[in-house]
Formats: structure tokens, sequence, C-alpha cells
């Protein structure tokens, strides 16, 4: 499968954006997980293929929302008051089964980048 997000961008503090994982084929668990710089890659949130499981890293838990269009086989991370400290380069993975853990991911997107400003 080939993975292709969208949608970072600039944003102060507080600010929403949508970022979104394009992907050729729908029957995936899609996570997005983020790299800040001098830091390791770190999980931030999973679906499962059919959109009925949903699992957060705590430090995102209640200001992100991931969602799925099968549709249109797109994945969505709404990202609500953003903080500086969630400024990162953010990636889209896709697994065979719903999971948390990076190593289980298998095709990667290249990334989009998400600023926030204080």
């Amino acid at each position: 499968v080939q993975l292709q997000a969208s949608g970072g961008g600039s944003v102060q503090a507080g600010g929403s954006l949508r970022v979104s994982c394009a992907a050729s084929a729908s029957s995936y668990a899609v996570g997005w997980f983020r790299q800040a710089p001098g830091k390791e890659r770190e999980f931030v949130a999973a679906i499962s293929r059919s959109g009925t499981r949903v699992s957060y890293a705590d430090s995102v838990e209640g200001r992100f929302t991931i969602s799925r269009d099968n549709a249109k086989s797109t994945v969505y991370l709404q990202m609500n008051s953003l903080k500086p400290e969630d400024t990162a380069v953010y990636y889209c993975a896709a697994a065979q089964w719903f999971t948390r853990t990076e190593k289980d991911y298998d095709c990667w997107g290249q990334g989009t980048q998400v600023t926030v400003s204080s």
C-alpha cells in the first residue's frame, strides 16, 4: 500500500489543524506517528480497518481525533488545542492489524510538518 500524508502547516498555540493520509487501499489499520527534532519517533494515534477501534497517546488524548473514510481510502487526524510541543513531522503508516507498536507498521508515508508557535 502507498500512503500520502498532507495538510500540515503552521499554527499558533491553541489552534487546530487536520492532517490527512491518502492510501492506495483501505484494508489496513492506520497509525499516526510524529518525530520532533532531536527526538525519537513516537506513537500518536491508531485506527482499525473498520474505524471502530481507536487509540491515542496520553499526550494527545482529548485533543486529537483520528477517523477514516474508507470510501475515499483516507485517514484523518484532527488536532485541536495544539501546543508548541506538538511541533513535529507527522507520519502515517499502515499495518495488517490494529496496533500502537511502531515495528508492526510496514508501510510509511513521507511525513508532513506541523509547527505550533507560542
